[in-house]
């Protein structure tokens, strides 16, 4: 059965595998229709992240961008993934995805502090109770 991959784990890859060609749109020759919106090959993804390459997809069109898209005060929608951007299919906010990466990248971190403080603290005071019987 295949996977179900984090939010982070798929933020992650995306933005792993698309770096260079965002960083890389020419204006003058372009190779897509905008630079900040990519178009991802989301089998590849898929198969990377050892998943279903159409749960990728659901999890990109009808649950991750309606969780981050917003409307900005023209009313215009910004999307996170978008289906087509001009000729482009399957789209990420490539700008956008960084700036929640960033943001899903400090919650784990804290997330991983607070569980090594939560251990060390398990580990003193298991050591404290262990103490005051093999002392007695």
């Amino acid at each position: 059965m295949p996977r179900l991959p984090t939010d982070l784990e798929i933020f992650e890859s995306i933005y792993a595998d698309y770096a260079d060609a965002f960083r890389t749109f020419a204006r003058e020759e372009p190779n897509r229709a905008t630079k900040i919106y990519v178009p991802i090959d989301v089998p590849a993804i898929a198969t990377k992240l050892n998943t279903d390459a159409h749960e990728l997809f659901g999890r990109l069109y009808y649950h991750l961008d309606h969780k981050f898209r917003y409307k900005q005060d023209d009313g215009s929608l910004v999307h996170l993934f978008a289906f087509a951007v001009g000729g482009d299919r399957h789209c990420i906010n490539y700008p956008y995805l960084a700036a929640i990466l960033s943001e899903h990248r400090l919650e784990d971190t804290r997330r991983k502090w607070a569980l090594r403080i939560s251990g060390v603290a398990l580990a003193v005071s298991l050591a404290t109770f262990i103490s005051r019987f093999v002392g007695s």
